[in-house]
């Protein structure tokens, strides 16, 4: 658990970053005028390993993947890279629309891939992600709500034409799903 809690902590940084981002003249933020200001109101935790991350063209081992959906509809698949020099590394693939084809697969459109590093621009003691406007799909195996989780795969290809792949395999380990409600600081178990 203890190696959780800070994985979780870059993970939800980064993925906080492109929800609260405003515009600034110093820092240029790519985020549409509909993504400002959303917020995540559901956060899943799976735990495994990356058969393959590979982030433009480098590869690297990951951590954990979590499944992040904003209240406006936006879904990431954020990686946390395990990456010795650099803690707080994660790639984020990023999209809306996505679908569920049965009680055991859901895949998501890619429209942007999320790069975030120590060497990001902050705003208000956040880093944010360089966002890199990409096409490509994730597609998972398992469900959410019997809290089982086989694995996630994902393809994209950015604009400039830099490949990002994601084949992550569960250990087994029950999901940890959390509901995270905006109207008070509370985090609950939506199974239960």
């Amino acid at each position: 658990m203890r190696l959780r809690r800070p994985v979780l902590a870059a993970i939800l940084v980064s993925l906080a970053s492109p929800c609260f981002a405003e515009s600034s003249t110093a820092v240029p933020i790519n985020n549409p005028p509909a993504q400002q200001h959303s917020f995540i109101d559901l956060l899943a935790l799976i735990s495994g390993h990356c058969k393959t991350l590979k982030v433009a063209g480098r590869t690297f081992a990951c951590k954990t993947v979590a499944y992040a959906h904003g209240d406006k509809g936006r879904v990431n698949f954020a990686v946390a890279v395990d990456d010795p020099s650099d803690g707080n590394h994660v790639v984020s693939f990023s999209g809306e629309n996505g679908k569920r084809a049965d009680d055991n697969s859901y895949e998501l459109p890619i429209d942007r891939v999320l790069l975030n590093s120590k060497d990001r621009p902050k705003i208000d003691g956040l880093p944010v992600p360089a966002e890199q406007t990409s096409t490509g799909i994730c597609r998972q195996t398992g469900n959410f709500a019997a809290k089982k989780v086989k694995d996630v795969t994902c393809s994209a290809t950015d604009d400039e034409g830099r490949t990002y792949e994601l084949l992550f395999v569960s250990d087994g380990t029950p999901v940890s799903v959390r509901r995270i409600r905006q109207s008070s600081p509370s985090v609950q178990d939506p199974f239960r």
